[in-house]
């Protein structure tokens, strides 16, 4: 039975105080993000798109009039870049775009984010001068993981490991393998762990290992850590990538990617974490 005043698990519902502070997150990142010089843009909740790039089992799918597959936005990243690229592109000549709104998961997901996408940039430094700017002004200061997908990557090819072991943060299977460059892979956390181990990691390693100490020593944040055989579940994340998280939550997160030939980096604000976390 379903009383009157249920909602469907996973839904979200903000009042009073909560209400309130959503809003004042939302306003205080649209004006970063336009000190950044960035434009707002509100993309179809509906989409014809996202059954070919999302997982089938994330989506809520349904039909139009003339049977076509519908799904409700499941990512607001792709739809932004392919909009710009292929629908405004000739109108607009702005590349920086943000976005204030929800992305839908099945069954019954509704997850709040403030986002914005670079179109034509691989300079990830960007997104988190963006991200420091909103954190610093609601007065939070998560973690700042820095990570390289294809380290994993490489690793799984050349180790014949399954990607599944890394995607499911599988630490037992990695140790399993009784490597020492691997093992110390598996617990680096400083830029100074990386010193002690890039000189006996394999070479294709050793170069993307040198991508994550530098772009973290051109960051001005004392709460850093490096992640280099963490691999993020977000599938068009190609090169280097951050998350901030607190308590392990992810909080935000962003990184570079290629999509339909466009290069761009983009970053999105949880912000039903967020409100959580300022709301304890």
């Amino acid at each position: 039975m379903i009383y009157e005043h249920e909602i469907p698990r996973g839904s979200r519902l903000y009042f009073g105080k909560s209400a309130k502070l959503k809003r004042e997150i939302e306003s205080i990142s649209s004006k970063v993000l336009e000190s950044f010089g960035y434009e707002e843009i509100v993309t179809p909740i509906f989409s014809y798109h996202q059954h070919g790039e999302i997982s089938e089992k994330e989506l809520i799918r349904f039909s139009d009039e003339k049977n076509n597959i519908l799904s409700l936005r499941a990512d607001s990243t792709l739809d932004v870049v392919r909009l710009i690229t292929k629908r405004l592109g000739r109108s607009v000549k702005t590349k920086k775009w943000y976005y204030i709104q929800p992305v839908f998961k099945y069954p019954s997901s509704e997850i709040y984010q403030v986002g914005a996408e670079f179109i034509g940039s691989k300079d990830l430094s960007e997104p988190i001068k963006i991200a420091l700017s909103i954190h610093k002004r609601i007065d939070i200061t998560p973690t700042l993981q820095i990570s390289n997908i294809k380290i994993p990557k490489i690793i799984s090819k050349e180790l014949n490991l399954p990607i599944e072991v890394f995607k499911n943060g599988n630490l037992e299977e990695i140790l399993k393998k009784n490597i020492e460059w691997l093992d110390k892979l598996a617990c680096l956390e400083s830029a100074e762990d990386i010193k002690e181990v890039i000189d006996i990691v394999p070479n294709a390693i050793k170069e993307e290992l040198l991508k994550m100490y530098r772009f973290g020593g051109g960051i001005e944040y004392d709460n850093i850590t490096f992640s280099p055989l963490y691999y993020d579940k977000m599938r068009y994340y190609e090169d280097l990538f951050f998350r901030f998280f607190d308590n392990n939550k992810t909080l935000c997160s962003g990184g570079c990617y290629t999509f339909e030939g466009s290069d761009a980096v983009g970053f999105a604000e949880y912000l039903d974490a967020i409100i959580e976390l300022k709301g304890r």
